[in-house]
């Protein structure tokens, strides 16, 4: 007698949505207990089309939402109507989804309209402040509260979950990103610059685009840039620019000039990971690369008031720095004068998992719909 093939949805429309969840939909395009459909809601479109490539994945669905000057508003009704439509065509066993997006919530949202399971990848983060950040604090919330599976990535991660008071059932089973990571990771990846001589400077890798760090705080994290590459001339500053003009054109503005500054668009996830690997250190309010950089050894300073990854400050992996200009300095200052506090940081163990997180959670839906 063979056993029932179970059809799931994984959804996604976003490049750390695409990241993260490329290994599991990799896991469960190899099974034969599940009919899977990737279905794109389209909040990004370039980058994601890059990670889908990189990953030898393809759609089978796309919303194609994205829209100029789209509100959250519209992110979220464009995909709750369109992803409700292809939940009522597919009726799937489970709708997989990932962290805090719109597009997560929507699905979420979507999926319990129609009494359909969701399993949530990287469950359980939080800051226990609503606004910040924004909206995704609220985000991965309301969906622990509609999931019936929740990964979760760490030890804490479990308890958040657990003091939440959601149903369904908890597992850890660390963090997808570093099996996304060390996929890419062993090819050793080329990250080429125009004009970057990389063995010429201590290459500092900067990102920034989240939400509340938009007008003044962005404006004060460019001041603290400008500090460090003042104070010393042996580094420089890679920072790919985001595609929203509200981060962008201030970076542009205020750094476009500078002969040691090195922007450019977006980078693929190859040439990401590439740069990770060849940087010394990470400046960023990105909370993949809080999780990424430290399983390549690189020290990663938050550029953040507060973060959902308190295990990679404990850990050592990472500093929570904010936006205050002299306190970036400070910080950065220390891990390019003293080599004891850099090797402390570069040597840490990465709590975020083993590389393995995607074969648990397919272990685990498999258990649950038989």
């Amino acid at each position: 007698m063979t056993s029932p093939t179970f059809p799931i949805c994984i959804t996604l429309g976003t490049r750390p949505e695409a990241i993260k969840l490329a290994p599991v939909i990799q896991k469960f395009q190899s099974s034969k207990r599940f009919k899977t459909h990737v279905v794109l809601t389209g909040q990004h479109r370039e980058m994601v089309d890059q990670v889908m490539a990189l990953f030898g994945l393809s759609a089978d669905r796309d919303l194609e939402i994205m829209q100029p000057k789209q509100t959250l508003t519209d992110i979220t009704c464009r995909s709750l109507q369109g992803l409700g439509t292809v939940f009522e065509e597919i009726r799937p066993k489970l709708i997989i989804v990932q962290g805090d997006t719109t597009t997560a919530f929507s699905a979420a949202l979507a999926a319990f309209y129609q009494q359909i399971p969701v399993g949530h990848v990287e469950a359980g983060l939080r800051t226990d402040e609503l606004f910040n950040p924004y909206p995704e604090e609220a985000n991965r919330r309301l969906i622990s509260q509609l999931g019936q599976l929740h990964f979760a990535p760490t030890p804490l991660a479990v308890e958040n979950l657990k003091r939440s008071g959601v149903t369904g059932e908890i597992h850890q089973t660390g963090n997808t990103v570093i099996d996304a990571l060390l996929e890419v990771a062993q090819k050793q990846p080329e990250c080429s610059v125009p004009d970057l001589a990389w063995e010429k400077y201590r290459v500092l890798l900067a990102t920034v685009h989240r939400r509340e760090n938009w007008g003044d705080p962005l404006l004060d994290i460019i001041k603290g840039f400008r500090l460090i590459l003042e104070q010393f001339p042996d580094t420089a500053l890679l920072l790919p620019l985001h595609r929203n003009p509200t981060v962008r054109e201030p970076i542009k503005e205020m750094l476009g000039e500078h002969p040691r500054v090195f922007l450019t668009e977006p980078l693929d996830y190859t040439q990401l990971v590439g740069a990770i690997q060849r940087s010394h250190l990470l400046l960023t309010d990105s909370g993949g690369l809080q999780e990424e950089a430290p399983s390549l050894g690189k020290p990663v300073l938050v550029l953040r008031e507060t973060t959902e990854r308190p295990e990679a400050i404990a850990a050592g992996t990472a500093k929570l720095v904010g936006t205050h200009p002299p306190d970036i300095l400070q910080a950065t200052q220390e891990l390019l004068s003293d080599p004891q506090a850099y090797e402390k940081m570069a040597t840490a163990i990465n709590p975020f998992g083993d590389g393995r997180a995607s074969e648990r959670i397919l272990e685990i839906v498999q258990a649950y719909l038989s």
